[in-house]
């Protein structure tokens, strides 16, 4: 894929990809999923990723967060060199810097809303997890919810939960994959309205993948990712 780079906010970047490539060998030969993307996120500002279905969306998104490494190209996250990192080294930098909100929720089943909320917290040695986790969901509206399982939860309070936990840690960067994707329109526009109160309130970066033309258009810039899909022997 290509991409419109767009204008960058004035501010320090804190997310820049330079010349990034991802290739993946298929029984076709070898397919080029993205090629020669340049991007730079300056700090507070909000980022949505458009384009087709199928057009590499998610596969940027994860390259950025340093889920998967690219082909070619590198990404530098709150100045430092995905490349210059081993998976762990990765790891512990998403730990500090980064939030995720993802489509399906990715909550715990066996967990509460209140521990799914408080693992990223006690994972970060904070002393307060419970309260801060408990303030969290009152934020979010689910004050009442506290004890209840996702299985017990609607998809809204799920995303709401998910929400709540992504924040917890205030991560510098919050990658958001499709998180209305899974959700009906009154509820999607709900949680796209809470997404950007705690993004604004917590001063987080965000960078989103969507297909949502409103969802998008609520970010500062929008960047799109237009196929250029193509095998080679």
């Amino acid at each position: 894929m290509t991409m419109d780079n767009g204008t960058t906010a004035a501010g320090v970047p804190v997310l820049v990809a330079e010349r990034l490539g991802k290739q993946v060998m298929t029984a076709a030969g070898l397919l080029t999923i993205l090629a020669e993307i340049d991007l730079s996120i300056a700090a507070g500002e909000s980022v949505a990723i458009v384009g087709a279905s199928g057009s590499g969306k998610s596969t940027l998104l994860g390259l950025l967060a340093g889920l998967d490494t690219p082909s070619s190209g590198q990404v530098t996250v709150m100045g430092q060199s995905l490349h210059d990192l081993d998976e762990d080294g990765r790891a512990a930098l998403r730990k500090r810097y980064i939030g995720f909100v993802f489509q399906s929720f990715q909550l715990l089943p066996a967990l509460t809303a209140l521990e799914n909320v408080m693992l990223p917290l006690e994972l970060h040695g904070l002393p307060d997890a419970r309260k801060i986790a408990q303030q969290l969901l009152t934020r979010v509206g689910l004050a009442e919810r506290c004890t209840h399982t996702p299985r017990q939860l609607s998809g809204g309070e799920q995303q709401r939960v998910a929400l709540a936990r992504a924040f917890a840690t205030q991560p510098a960067l919050l990658f958001a994959d499709e998180p209305t994707g899974n959700l009906d329109s009154r509820t999607g526009k709900a949680i796209i309205d809470l997404l950007f109160e705690l993004n604004q309130e917590h001063g987080t970066t965000l960078v989103l993948v969507t297909h949502d033309t409103q969802l998008a258009e609520r970010c500062r810039r929008v960047v799109r990712l237009e196929a250029i899909s193509k095998n080679t022997e």
